[in-house]
């Protein structure tokens, strides 16, 4: 039977399930990313050694719990605004048989194999570029490191070097 364009649409929305919830993930997961890269900075600052991967497990177990709840409401959010947002800008923007074409050409076998090829592509692409680009990029990333917490460490009055005087350049301590 022939679809109608909702239904086109439907089927589309719904080809791309995968997507949305990726998007959604992403949303959830951003957050959580900056959160732990934050919490590790503080740890390694000013939290003593032996009590380290302690607090580290304990921020952990915060950054699961977050997911463990956002995730299915930022999900089911997605699924739902699909409908409201996407459906309608495909309906307006495609004609019936492009629908049809897209809906062709996303079903296709070779998209999905490429689809599906897509992670490793990626993940043998970023290997490649960190071995190659770390020896480079490392010393700059730790000069301004040091820089910033220079900077930091002046602004907060000596506070940063009074927390952490085993970090003081090699040259520095006495032999």
């Amino acid at each position: 039977h022939a679809q109608s364009k909702k239904e086109l649409v439907q089927k589309l929305i719904d080809m791309q399930q995968s997507s949305l919830e990726n998007t959604a993930r992403g949303l959830t997961e951003n957050p959580a990313r900056q959160l732990v890269a934050a919490a590790q900075q503080v740890i390694v600052q000013g939290v003593p050694e032996d009590k380290r991967e302690a607090t580290a497990k304990q921020v952990d177990a915060e950054i699961k719990k977050y997911l463990d709840a956002a995730n299915p409401i930022v999900r089911a959010s997605t699924i739902k605004q699909s409908q409201a947002s996407v459906a309608p800008l495909l309906e307006e923007k495609f004609t019936d048989d492009e629908l049809k074409q897209l809906v062709t050409m996303l079903d296709s076998h070779v998209l999905k194999k490429y689809q599906g090829l897509l992670p490793e592509m990626s993940k043998a692409l970023v290997d490649k570029v960190v071995a190659d680009a770390r020896p480079q990029v490392d010393p700059k990333l730790q000069a301004a490191q040091t820089n910033i917490r220079t900077i930091l460490d002046k602004a907060t009055g000596g506070k940063l070097s009074q927390q952490q005087p085993q970090q003081q350049p090699a040259a520095a301590k006495p032999k």
